[in-house]
């Protein structure tokens, strides 16, 4: 990890343009258990992995609500995550106070970047460790942004972040032209099944794990844990990863009388061999 002195703090570059702070903190993000987020025409759904330090510890909360029309989830370090979002209910309030009206979604995700831009120019600080996904709906419609530690803030139709939140993102790519006309209980377990795709080969989705916020069209932002997770599981069906799993052969057509079977041999033919003669 020794990067020839160029990563001692935040604002030095390295020869090469970059800033390895900067890159450590997001792969603090890629250690973090998964969270996945996606959108439709009239609501926005986020999903979290919760992950508990042991055996007989409590899971680590992983959605957190900022406002009726707003809420995030997170990868990464959860104190980085709790700053934050106390940052963000500021910031919300401030608006309900002097404006008299909830905050729009791009504009906290702008504020939020803007906040971890800065710590990237001044020096003694560190860029927080942390990735989140802001979840709300605006007059404008549903949103989702991503932000990293870097001060980016991008919208998406469906993002993951995390660990193996690759395989998410894959079944995100394949499936988003359904998430626009989702109904709200179909988006949320498209959201399940790539939450899924995120698990080890020996974990399962389960009611303690298992996080599910959702906010829209006349719906404040709701946070569903623990009992209130069982019935989405149990519509969802299977809650191992099937990442690895062979995929089903397809049965081969069957033979037919004017279709010629594969590697049949030729058929036999009668042959007349040469007779020789004595001229």
């Amino acid at each position: 990890m020794f990067r020839n002195s160029y990563d001692n703090d935040s604002i030095t570059y390295s020869p090469t343009g970059r800033l390895f702070q900067v890159e450590y903190a997001l792969e603090a993000i890629k250690q973090g258990s998964a969270s996945v987020g996606l959108v439709s025409k009239t609501h926005a759904v986020i999903v979290a992995l919760k992950r508990n330090a042991e055996e007989l510890g409590s899971y680590q909360k992983k959605i957190i609500r900022i406002d009726d029309h707003l809420g995030i989830a997170l990868a990464g370090l959860a104190p980085d995550a709790r700053v934050l979002s106390n940052f963000m209910r500021q910031q919300a309030m401030s608006s309900r106070m002097i404006y008299n009206r909830p905050i729009p979604i791009s504009r906290i995700a702008s504020d939020i970047g803007d906040k971890a831009q800065r710590n990237t120019q001044i020096y003694g600080r560190r860029p927080y460790g942390v990735g989140l996904l802001v979840a709300g709906f605006d007059e404008t419609g549903p949103h989702l942004f991503e932000f990293l530690p870097s001060g980016t803030v991008l919208e998406y139709f469906g993002a993951a972040i995390g660990a193996r939140s690759q395989s998410a993102r894959t079944y995100l790519e394949r499936n988003f032209e359904q998430f626009a006309d989702a109904s709200l209980e179909d988006l949320i377990l498209h959201a399940l099944r790539a939450l899924r795709d995120t698990l080890a080969q020996d974990k399962q989705l389960l009611a303690q794990n298992t996080s599910i916020g959702f906010v829209g069209l006349d719906t404040k932002f709701t946070l569903y844990d623990n009992d209130d997770v069982r019935e989405w599981l149990e519509k969802l069906g299977d809650v191992g990863s099937t990442r690895g799993r062979p995929q089903p052969e397809e049965p081969e057509p069957a033979a037919t009388e004017d279709a010629p079977i594969a590697d049949a041999p030729p058929p036999e033919t009668d042959t007349v061999e040469p007779i020789e003669t004595d001229d």
